[in-house]
């Protein structure tokens, strides 16, 4: 009987093992299954694209675009959003997903669009943007799910110009995905224009990769040395789980012809996003204005700050960020949602910051050398709600 009740503790401690290196195995290749999980399993070159959005239709953007600027906020701010959208049939989403409007409204737009809204009016386009499997992969059917996303970007900041915009100063801002697209944006339809470059306040490409060869000074917007410059470009990527290499062989860049290429051994641009320089010194924590996690905070209000929570250094054209103090900055739970930007912004007072100097600096640019009125804090701001999908 005493041998029979071993065995059973045996066997009993053998399944416990498999189970725990079944367990190691799914988190160790947990990318690989999420990729097979959500490929479309056809070419894109026979893929039907979920309907075109309308940008005539107030339907087809994040916020009002009819919404008037608000009183005191002299920018217009056309913001491109990070992927929310996982996958599965599609290569790009339709625009009514209802997971990825969710994640959209709730997650990204409150942490993301939410550090630019006491500068401007907030213009932001719903697109069929890419799969998250499009992000994980190399392959051209991937590449091109990304180009045909840049279609509809473009036709938004098409309709902007025609029916919606005043002249304002202008403020160009991309996250992850949205990045790529902005710098493809700006490079095609912004700065080859002098009455577009001139309005152009700042660009930020958060968690983007670019080739830090396409804004050099010579550039017709070049990367930012300092934060009281107009015109120039904020970019960083933080590598994915810290390694610098894997994400310099992954990262896919425009070429001349608006073909998505490796970034290979090019650098990549790094402007520390806490103090708006191209630079690579470190910049410390008490330099940090402050973090926050805006996340299922209704559109408009202002997030509490934490500050001083992380330091900063760009190192071979990356983003080394310190691990945040507080444990309000952690990693999204799910798998899918730990592979879009995160859930929080740790940047997100030093890039409302940026934003307000680099707007009053143009104005004051305009003005004939005179000084600008800054924007402060205490302007009042008179938000829209979303334009929610249900």
């Amino acid at each position: 009987m005493a041998g029979l009740k071993g065995f059973k503790r045996w066997i009993a401690l053998g399944v416990a093992a498999f189970a725990v290196l079944l367990a190691v195995a799914a988190f160790a290749f947990r990318v690989d299954i999420l990729r097979t999980a959500l490929d479309p399993r056809i070419p894109f070159q026979t893929y039907t694209p979920p309907p075109a959005p309308d940008y005539a239709d107030p339907r087809a953007w994040v916020l009002p675009i009819d919404a008037p600027p608000a009183s005191g906020l002299p920018a217009d701010v056309f913001f491109i959003h990070p992927t929310t959208f996982n996958g599965g049939d599609d290569w790009n989403a339709p625009l009514r997903d209802p997971e990825a409007a969710r994640m959209l409204d709730r997650v990204m737009l409150p942490n993301y669009a939410g550090p630019f809204a006491r500068v401007g009016r907030i213009i932001a386009p719903r697109y069929r943007q890419a799969s998250l499997y499009s992000q994980l992969t190399m392959r051209e059917d991937a590449r091109a799910a990304r180009a045909f996303a840049y279609t509809d970007v473009r036709a938004a900041f098409r309709t902007y110009l025609a029916r919606h915009d005043s002249g304002r100063p202008l403020v160009l801002v991309g996250v992850e995905q949205g990045g790529l697209l902005a710098e493809r944006l700006l490079r095609e339809e912004i700065a080859p224009v002098p009455a577009l470059r001139a309005r152009l306040a700042g660009v930020y490409l958060i968690e983007t990769v670019v080739p830090a060869a396409d804004f050099a000074p010579a550039a017709l917007a070049p990367a930012c040395a300092g934060r009281r410059e107009a015109g120039c470009v904020v970019a960083w990527a933080t590598p994915r789980d810290g390694d610098r290499k894997r994400t310099q062989d992954r990262s896919l860049v425009w070429d001349t012809e608006g073909n998505l290429v490796e970034l290979g051994i090019r650098p990549a641009l790094c402007v520390n996003p806490l103090n708006g320089a191209r630079t690579d010194e470190p910049v410390v924590a008490r330099e940090s204005l402050g973090a926050a996690s805006a996340t299922g905070m209704g559109w408009g209000v202002r997030p509490p700050f934490l500050k001083r929570e992380v330091e900063t250094r760009c190192i071979a054209g990356f983003l080394d960020v310190s691990k945040p103090k507080s444990s309000a900055f952690r990693p999204a739970r799910g798998w899918a949602d730990r592979l879009k930007v995160a859930p929080f912004n740790l940047f997100y007072a030093d890039l409302e910051a940026d934003a307000q100097a680099r707007v009053s600096t143009l104005m004051g640019r305009q003005m004939y050398g005179r000084a600008a009125p800054p924007i402060t804090q205490s302007v009042p701001v008179k938000t829209s709600p979303v334009n929610r999908i249900d």
